[in-house]
């Protein structure tokens, strides 16, 4: 049994727990979030503490290196997909942010792997969504690796976005005026948020 999360959680119920009592009661009841985060899992990286936002505030789908799928309907298991479904037409989301960092260890691996490597692993096969992406910055001779790396965690959250209106529901809900897609990008060394270029200046 991992100690640290049993004290961890002592902690939480004889302090937050017991001080936010009224929230968490009305959040028992039922969500109502405005924002659907998209995130990488990655450890380091928890968007809760980085907008210092409590229970109920977001509703985070977290995935490695923090891609959407394109909209497809073949029948198999799609988590990612199952979740911005039932942000979008259960919640009725008004933001979609989808949330790339510096140093993601899925982006690395996708640069690292070249094209000629076999897709077998789980990993593989995700990251095959952020392909066109890899191809592209991989072209770019005048850059250095990390620079590159650098340059795929920005497009591939552009890429997402992009794939994010391949849903149908996510789709109308942007045209209409509902629903605002955002893609953001979290330096874990320096702290700071940068924008994609539809979005305002970066903040420190």
């Amino acid at each position: 049994m991992p100690k640290e999360l049993i004290a961890g959680y002592q902690r939480f119920r004889n302090g937050y727990f017991k001080h936010n009592r009224e929230r968490l009661d009305a959040l028992a009841e039922g969500q109502s979030p405005r924002i659907c985060l998209v995130s990488c899992c990655d450890s380091r990286v928890d968007p809760a503490t980085v907008f210092d936002a409590h229970p109920g505030d977001l509703f985070v789908i977290r995935n490695v290196a923090n891609l959407v799928p394109p909209y497809e309907e073949d029948g198999l298991f799609h988590g990612t997909s199952a979740a911005l479904e039932f942000a979008i037409t259960g919640l009725e989301v008004q933001h979609i942010v989808v949330l790339g960092h510096a140093n993601c260890g899925g982006i690395r691996a996708l640069m690292d792997k070249g094209s000629s490597a076999g897709s077998g692993s789980f990993i593989d096969r995700w990251m095959s969504i952020a392909e066109p992406v890899r191809e592209a910055v991989s072209a770019m001779t005048e850059t250095n690796r990390e620079e590159q790396y650098a340059c795929c965690e920005q497009q591939a959250i552009a890429h997402s976005l992009g794939n994010l209106m391949t849903y149908p529901w996510i789709k109308s809900r942007v045209e209409d005026g509902s629903l605002s897609l955002h893609g953001w990008h979290y330096d874990l060394v320096e702290g700071t948020l940068s924008f994609l270029e539809s979005e305002p200046e970066e903040t420190q």
